[in-house]
Parts: structure tokens; C-alpha cells; sequence
């Protein structure tokens, strides 16, 4: 069995699957063994399916097939995936194209989905994954929900690295949307890395040549920061000596980036709004407004949902920012991609310092992937930073990170309670409240995880007097009614 092919065995057979309606499909890639085993699967469900070795030798046989879905590798041999797929699409523009890649980086995934390809997947090929993708291009019909797909992505110094499932749908929006016009609001705790992807939307759209330019919402007061934003004239205010173009000025022609947007005053939320509906501002003492024509993308480490019902953030500004919006997970949640940001974090690291520190200590890496990061990537990145610059050597070791090693081994210690120690009851409690960290106390998601139902589980917090530590409330669906619905079907 080739290696390139996972679960191939496992796969159901046209016999026990529901009968699909014949389509072509064409693959093209240079590995002949991964070729053969795809064609002989997916001939099995029901497809017409041909092969070709390059990208030349699948366009030959794409005019005569007309074939309803592509699956091209990205790197063969000669023209490359990525340069042949704009020659499928605008040859055969209601061909679908799903590429598939044994290379983790970011750009390919973003190219991709600029240029028409309805999906990516990594190698070695997840049989199931592929027979969804390809399910769900060629019989939409039949699918009751939008799958998702993983991508891995390779440690490079100089661009976002994942391999966690939620991180490529982030990837896959940003090439959908990248050469769009449209408002994105990006979401998440700080340190996840908010500002990266918003510079990766305006690195691959079409004004990518424009200039990239950041404001802090939080970091000046409210009259500093309209000044900052929008510019002032001469005279406008005590100290303003001469005109000054704001940021909005300074951004015109390719991208602004509003960070923490949630903590913006109300005067502030009222122009930027104007902003948006017209593209145009005022700078401050300024008789006649200005004309923008900035893309605007924001981003929040707060719920605007929350800050709308409390009345602290207006509705229709909030309705105009999230567009399209973009939820970056905690590094907690993604555990799968510590590995690949410790190497492109260290080979960024290196570089910045003129170092060679390329080892961790087997118990540091450990600690490393347990620790929980409630700084995100921001704190790994500050760990490392601390790690080789305090490092005499090539390898980082615990005394470096002792913080972050001892903060492991003190949670290790609490939890290593002898079976004999524990009651039923002391088993069930810490199960239910390690869920509802990890949740960060979001019943809903709690619930799934738990497999009870909603007043079920407000019965246990309250019989084992668990508290939520940010006494945060996150559910938005705390309805009575639902909860004699989630206790029926429980």
C-alpha cells in the first residue's frame, strides 16, 4: 500500500455505499503509485477516473474528457500545480479543482484558494477527507454541512505556521477574500496572532504593494487617537504646529488595521462609522472631509456581542466590521501546532540574534506542548526569545525555561492523587471542571464534550460548587425553553 494513501483499507466499497451519480475525475500527479491507488478508489465509488503525470499531459486530457473535478499536486516536474491551475479554470471554468500537497506552507494555501481551487489537501491522503471533498464539490446537493480539512503547514521563519484544523479554514478565508474589498474582523485572545493575519490579507490581495498601516484603539486617548486616525490641521489643538496626515491618509491605497476595535469611545465609533458608509473622514480643525479609500480590517480580544447588548459598542458599526470575520483559536485549543511555531519561531529567533540554538531538551519540549500559553503564541515567542538569549550553548534546557517546566511539574503534583485517594464522585468533579477550563466555561461546548445535557450539567456545577475563575458569562443560548428540549432529547 502506497504510504502517500491512509485508511485506503478501511474505506467503504461501492457496494456499501449509496449509489453516486457518475462523474469524471481527473488526477494529475507525478507520483505514478499515488495516482494508480486514487484511480483505483475512487473508481470503486461510482467515478470515471483517468490520470495524468504533469501538468501538460492532464490539460491534453482534460479537452478531451472535460473532466468535473481536478485533483492536481502542487509541486511536479516541469510547470507546477499552482501554474496550472489558472489554465484548468480558464479552460474549464466549471471544472471543480481540489489540490493536494506534501508541503506545509502557508502561501501555496492561500494562492490556491485565490485562484479558483475549491479545496486543499495535505498528503498522505486521508481517504475519508478526500471522498467528502470530492463529494461535496460534485454533489452539493447532498451535503447537509460544509466540511473542513486539515492542512499542515511547514515551521518557515517568515510567514503564519499551523497544521491544527482551525488555523487552514483561517488560511482558506484569507485567500477567498484577500483580493475583496470587504471589512474583515478578526477575533481571538491576544497573542493569537491577529495582526499577522490581517497582514496576511493585505500581503496577498491585490493592493499587496500598498502600504500596510496599524493604530492601537487602546493605546491614546480619545483625542490623541482622532488626531492619530483621521490627521489635524494647523492650529487645530495646543501643540499643532503643522498639518498632519492621519493614518487613514497614510493607509489610502492599501490597508488599515484597527486593533482592538472594542475599545473605541463613542464619538470614535461614530466617525469611524462614517468612515465606512462614505469612505471619506475629517481630519481634525479640517473644513471639508477627505475621501479614503483604505481596506479596512479590524480586530477584537473582546465579545462585540456582548459590548452591543451592554450598550458600550454601537450595533451598526459593529454590523459594518464583521463583514467577514476571522476567529483565531487560543494556542491551548491547537495544541497540534506548538511543534511547528517552536522551529519557525526559533529560526526567526536565530536569525534576529545572529545565534545557532536548533535543540531542546527532550522534558522542555514536553513542557513546552502541556503548558496551557494563556499569552498564546505571543508568550511562546517572549519564552523562546528569553531561552536564546540566556542560552550558552545550542540547546535550550530547563533551567532556561524554569518558569514554564516548574509551572508543569506544581499542576502534575496536584493531580497525582493515588486511585485510592479518589471517590467516584472526586473523579467525576475534576472531569467536569477540567472540561469547563478547557471550554473556557462555555456550556454548550462543555455539554458535547461531556455528553449531558444542559440543566444537567448546571446541576453538577452547583452540587460541586464550581465557579467560573473570570466570572464571565459565554453562553448565548441559556434558554429555559432549550433546556427542557436539551433534557428531553438527553
Amino acid at each position: 500500500m502506497n504510504t502517500a494513501i491512509k485508511k485506503f483499507s478501511e474505506s467503504p466499497t461501492l457496494e456499501t455505499v449509496s449509489p453516486i451519480r457518475k462523474k469524471r475525475i481527473l488526477i494529475v500527479d507525478d507520483d505514478i503509485a499515488s495516482c494508480r491507488t486514487l484511480q483505483l478508489h475512487l473508481s470503486s465509488q461510482g467515478y470515471d477516473v483517468s490520470i495524468a503525470h504533469s501538468v501538460d499531459q492532464g490539460m491534453a486530457a482534460a479537452y478531451g474528457q472535460h473532466p468535473d473535478l481536478v485533483i492536481l499536486d502542487i509541486r511536479m516536474p516541469g510547470k507546477s500545480g499552482l501554474e496550472g491551475l489558472p489554465e484548468f479554470k480558464q479552460a474549464f471554468p466549471d471544472t471543480h479543482v481540489i489540490m493536494i500537497t506534501a508541503f506545509h506552507d502557508m502561501d501555496s494555501t492561500i494562492e490556491a484558494m485565490k485562484h479558483g481551487a475549491e479545496d486543499y489537501i495535505h498528503k498522505p491522503i486521508d481517504i475519508e477527507e478526500l471522498d467528502k471533498a470530492a463529494a461535496r464539490v460534485l454533489n452539493p446537493g447532498d451535503q447537509t454541512t460544509v466540511d473542513t480539512h486539515q492542512v499542515d503547514l511547514a515551521p518557515l521563519a517568515n510567514t503564519m505556521v499551523a497544521r491544527s484544523r482551525a488555523m487552514k479554514e483561517v488560511f482558506k478565508i484569507i485567500g477567498l477574500v484577500a483580493d475583496s474589498p470587504v471589512t474583515v474582523l478578526i477575533t481571538g485572545e491576544s497573542g493569537t496572532g491577529k495582526e499577522l493575519v490581517a497582514n496576511a490579507t493585505h500581503r496577498a490581495g491585490k493592493n499587496a504593494n500598498g502600504p500596510f498601516v496599524a493604530i492601537n484603539c487602546a493605546a491614546l486617548v480619545e483625542t490623541l487617537l482622532e488626531s492619530d486616525m483621521f490627521g489635524h490641521e494647523k492650529g487645530a489643538f495646543t501643540g499643532a504646529v503643522s498639518r498632519q496626515p492621519g493614518k487613514f491618509s497614510l493607509a489610502n491605497n492599501g490597508t488599515i488595521f484597527l486593533d482592538e476595535i472594542g475599545e473605541l469611545s463613542p464619538t470614535m465609533q461614530a466617525k469611524l462609522l462614517r468612515v465606512l458608509q462614505e469612505k471619506e473622514f475629517t481630519p481634525v480643525g479640517a473644513k471639508a472631509p477627505q475621501q479614503s479609500n483604505a481596506r479596512v480590517i479590524a480586530a477584537t480580544n473582546v465579545n462585540l456581542e456582548d459590548r452591543v447588548r451592554e450598550g458600550l459598542f454601537r450595533e451598526d458599526l459593529y454590523y459594518r466590521l464583521r463583514v467577514v470575520t476571522i476567529h483565531l483559536p487560543p494556542l491551548r485549543e491547537r495544541r497540534e501546532d506548538i511543534v511547528d511555531l517552536i522551529q519557525a519561531l526559533l529560526a526567526r529567533i536565530n536569525k534576529q540574534m545572529n545565534r545557532n540554538v536548533t535543540q531542546i531538551a527532550s522534558d522542555v519540549m514536553a513542557s513546552l506542548k502541556n503548558h496551557n500559553w494563556p499569552g498564546n503564541v505571543r508568550e511562546l515567542a517572549n519564552t523562546l526569545e528569553k531561552a536564546v538569549a540566556l542560552c550558552p550553548g545550542n540547546v535550550i534546557t530547563r533551567d532556561l525555561i524554569s518558569d514554564i517546566c516548574d509551572a508543569g511539574s506544581a499542576n502534575n503534583q496536584s493531580e497525582q492523587k493515588s486511585l485510592s485517594e479518589w471517590s467516584l464522585e472526586d473523579i467525576e468533579k475534576a472531569h467536569v471542571q477540567r472540561v469547563l477550563e478547557a471550554t473556557q466555561w462555555h456550556k454548550g461546548n462543555a455539554c458535547d464534550i461531556l455528553g449531558v445535557s444542559r440543566p444537567r450539567l448546571r446541576r453538577m456545577i452547583k452540587h460541586f460548587a464550581l465557579t467560573n475563575p473570570n466570572g464571565t458569562h459565554t453562553d448565548m443560548d441559556d434558554d429555559p425553553e432549550d433546556d427542557t428540549h436539551s433534557e428531553q432529547a438527553n
